[in-house]
Protein backbone atom coordinates (compact mmCIF):
# COMPACT_ATOMS: atom_id res chain seq x y z
CA UNK A 1 0.00 0.00 0.00
CA UNK A 2 2.85 2.39 0.84
CA UNK A 3 4.68 1.77 -2.42
CA UNK A 4 1.53 2.08 -4.53
CA UNK A 5 0.45 5.20 -2.63
CA UNK A 6 3.83 6.85 -3.14
CA UNK A 7 4.31 5.84 -6.80
CA UNK A 8 0.76 6.89 -7.66
CA UNK A 9 1.00 10.10 -5.61
CA UNK A 10 -2.37 9.26 -4.09
CA UNK A 11 -4.33 10.94 -1.35
CA UNK A 12 -5.10 8.60 1.53
CA UNK A 13 -8.81 8.78 0.68
CA UNK A 14 -8.04 7.67 -2.89
CA UNK A 15 -6.04 4.68 -1.63
CA UNK A 16 -8.76 3.73 0.83
CA UNK A 17 -11.44 3.79 -1.88
CA UNK A 18 -9.63 1.50 -4.33
CA UNK A 19 -11.36 -1.72 -5.34
CA UNK A 20 -9.91 -4.71 -7.17
CA UNK A 21 -11.79 -3.60 -10.29
CA UNK A 22 -9.88 -0.31 -10.28
CA UNK A 23 -6.56 -1.94 -11.14
CA UNK A 24 -5.17 -3.38 -14.33
CA UNK A 25 -1.82 -5.19 -14.36
CA UNK A 26 0.34 -5.70 -17.43
CA UNK A 27 3.95 -6.51 -18.25
CA UNK A 28 4.64 -2.77 -18.39
CA UNK A 29 3.11 -1.98 -15.01
CA UNK A 30 -0.08 -1.02 -13.29
CA UNK A 31 -2.96 1.23 -14.32
CA UNK A 32 -5.21 2.44 -11.53
CA UNK A 33 -8.55 4.16 -12.02
CA UNK A 34 -9.37 6.76 -9.39
CA UNK A 35 -13.16 6.90 -9.55
CA UNK A 36 -13.62 9.96 -7.36
CA UNK A 37 -11.35 12.34 -5.44
CA UNK A 38 -11.26 15.56 -3.50
CA UNK A 39 -11.03 17.57 -6.71
CA UNK A 40 -13.37 15.28 -8.68
CA UNK A 41 -16.57 15.15 -6.64
CA UNK A 42 -18.66 14.42 -9.75
CA UNK A 43 -16.76 11.19 -10.33
CA UNK A 44 -15.38 11.79 -13.82
CA UNK A 45 -12.39 9.70 -12.74
CA UNK A 46 -8.82 9.58 -13.94
CA UNK A 47 -6.24 6.93 -14.63
CA UNK A 48 -2.79 6.79 -13.10
CA UNK A 49 0.05 4.68 -14.47
CA UNK A 50 2.74 3.09 -12.32
CA UNK A 51 5.52 1.43 -14.32
CA UNK A 52 7.43 -1.60 -13.09
CA UNK A 53 10.81 -0.88 -11.53
CA UNK A 54 13.66 -1.16 -14.03
CA UNK A 55 15.39 -3.73 -11.86
CA UNK A 56 13.67 -6.43 -9.85
CA UNK A 57 13.52 -4.79 -6.48
CA UNK A 58 11.78 -4.86 -3.15
CA UNK A 59 10.76 -1.27 -3.86
CA UNK A 60 8.83 -2.05 -7.05
CA UNK A 61 5.22 -1.01 -6.36
CA UNK A 62 3.87 -3.32 -9.06
CA UNK A 63 5.68 -6.40 -7.73
CA UNK A 64 4.63 -5.53 -4.18
CA UNK A 65 0.99 -5.21 -5.25
CA UNK A 66 1.14 -8.53 -7.09
CA UNK A 67 2.45 -10.18 -3.91
CA UNK A 68 -0.33 -8.59 -1.87
CA UNK A 69 -2.96 -9.74 -4.38
CA UNK A 70 -1.69 -13.31 -4.17
CA UNK A 71 -2.02 -13.24 -0.37
CA UNK A 72 -5.32 -11.39 -0.04
CA UNK A 73 -7.29 -13.30 -2.66
CA UNK A 74 -6.69 -16.57 -0.82
CA UNK A 75 -8.08 -15.11 2.39
CA UNK A 76 -11.09 -12.97 1.48
CA UNK A 77 -13.64 -12.20 -1.18
CA UNK A 78 -13.85 -8.46 -0.40
CA UNK A 79 -13.77 -6.03 -3.34
CA UNK A 80 -11.56 -3.60 -1.40
CA UNK A 81 -7.97 -3.54 -2.67
CA UNK A 82 -6.36 -2.71 0.66
CA UNK A 83 -7.59 -4.39 3.82
CA UNK A 84 -6.50 -4.14 7.41
CA UNK A 85 -4.57 -7.02 8.94
CA UNK A 86 -4.97 -7.75 12.65
CA UNK A 87 -3.15 -10.66 14.29
CA UNK A 88 -2.75 -12.34 10.91
CA UNK A 89 -6.42 -11.99 9.97
CA UNK A 90 -7.70 -9.78 7.17
CA UNK A 91 -10.18 -7.20 8.33
CA UNK A 92 -12.30 -4.68 6.40
CA UNK A 93 -11.32 -1.92 4.01
CA UNK A 94 -8.58 0.40 5.29
CA UNK A 95 -9.79 3.86 6.23
CA UNK A 96 -7.96 7.06 5.42
CA UNK A 97 -7.07 7.34 9.11
CA UNK A 98 -5.65 3.81 9.12
CA UNK A 99 -3.47 4.71 6.13
CA UNK A 100 -2.15 7.77 7.98
CA UNK A 101 -1.30 5.56 10.97
CA UNK A 102 0.47 3.03 8.74
CA UNK A 103 2.59 5.85 7.27
CA UNK A 104 3.48 7.07 10.76
CA UNK A 105 4.46 3.57 11.92
CA UNK A 106 6.59 3.04 8.81
CA UNK A 107 8.53 6.28 9.19
CA UNK A 108 9.02 5.57 12.89
CA UNK A 109 10.51 2.14 12.03
CA UNK A 110 13.16 3.80 9.85
CA UNK A 111 14.03 6.38 12.49
CA UNK A 112 12.12 9.50 11.46
CA UNK A 113 9.84 11.57 13.66
CA UNK A 114 6.30 10.29 12.93
CA UNK A 115 4.75 13.60 14.02
CA UNK A 116 6.16 15.15 10.83
CA UNK A 117 4.43 12.63 8.54
CA UNK A 118 0.85 11.74 7.65
CA UNK A 119 -1.15 9.98 4.97
CA UNK A 120 -0.57 12.98 2.70
CA UNK A 121 3.18 12.37 2.91
CA UNK A 122 2.93 9.73 0.19
CA UNK A 123 1.55 12.31 -2.25
CA UNK A 124 3.82 15.19 -1.25
CA UNK A 125 6.82 12.85 -1.04
CA UNK A 126 6.28 11.73 -4.61
CA UNK A 127 6.05 15.32 -5.88
CA UNK A 128 9.13 16.36 -3.94
CA UNK A 129 11.16 13.33 -5.07
CA UNK A 130 10.09 13.76 -8.68
CA UNK A 131 11.13 17.42 -8.60
CA UNK A 132 14.50 16.50 -7.10
CA UNK A 133 14.91 13.97 -9.89
CA UNK A 134 14.35 16.70 -12.49
CA UNK A 135 10.79 15.87 -13.55
CA UNK A 136 8.88 18.63 -15.28
CA UNK A 137 6.02 20.17 -13.28
CA UNK A 138 3.50 19.18 -15.96
CA UNK A 139 4.44 15.50 -15.60
CA UNK A 140 4.30 15.72 -11.82
CA UNK A 141 0.83 17.25 -12.10
CA UNK A 142 -0.24 14.46 -14.46
CA UNK A 143 0.65 11.88 -11.80
CA UNK A 144 -0.73 13.77 -8.79
CA UNK A 145 -3.87 14.95 -10.57
CA UNK A 146 -3.30 18.58 -9.59
CA UNK A 147 -5.31 20.95 -11.74
CA UNK A 148 -3.54 24.08 -10.52
CA UNK A 149 0.15 24.65 -11.20
CA UNK A 150 0.28 27.02 -8.22
CA UNK A 151 -0.85 24.29 -5.83
CA UNK A 152 1.45 21.68 -7.39
CA UNK A 153 4.37 24.10 -7.28
CA UNK A 154 4.03 24.32 -3.48
CA UNK A 155 4.70 20.58 -3.31
CA UNK A 156 7.80 20.69 -5.45
CA UNK A 157 9.43 23.94 -4.33
CA UNK A 158 11.00 22.48 -1.22
CA UNK A 159 12.30 19.52 -3.18
CA UNK A 160 13.86 21.59 -5.91
CA UNK A 161 15.47 24.43 -3.94
CA UNK A 162 18.95 23.00 -4.35
CA UNK A 163 18.29 21.99 -7.97
CA UNK A 164 17.57 25.52 -9.23
CA UNK A 165 19.23 25.95 -12.66
CA UNK A 166 19.74 29.67 -12.00
CA UNK A 167 21.85 28.90 -8.94
CA UNK A 168 23.87 26.31 -10.84
CA UNK A 169 24.38 28.69 -13.78
CA UNK A 170 26.51 31.09 -11.73
CA UNK A 171 29.06 28.26 -11.32
CA UNK A 172 30.20 29.01 -7.80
Amino acid sequence: MLLVGFAGAFRRSELAALDLGDISLSNAGLTITIRRSKTDQEGAGRQVGIPRARKTSVTCPVAALESWLNERTELTNSDALFLGVFHGRLMGRLSGQAIAEIVKRAVNRVGFDPSKFAGHSLRSGFATSAARGGADLAFIMQQTGHKSADVARRYVQAGSLLQNPASKAVKL
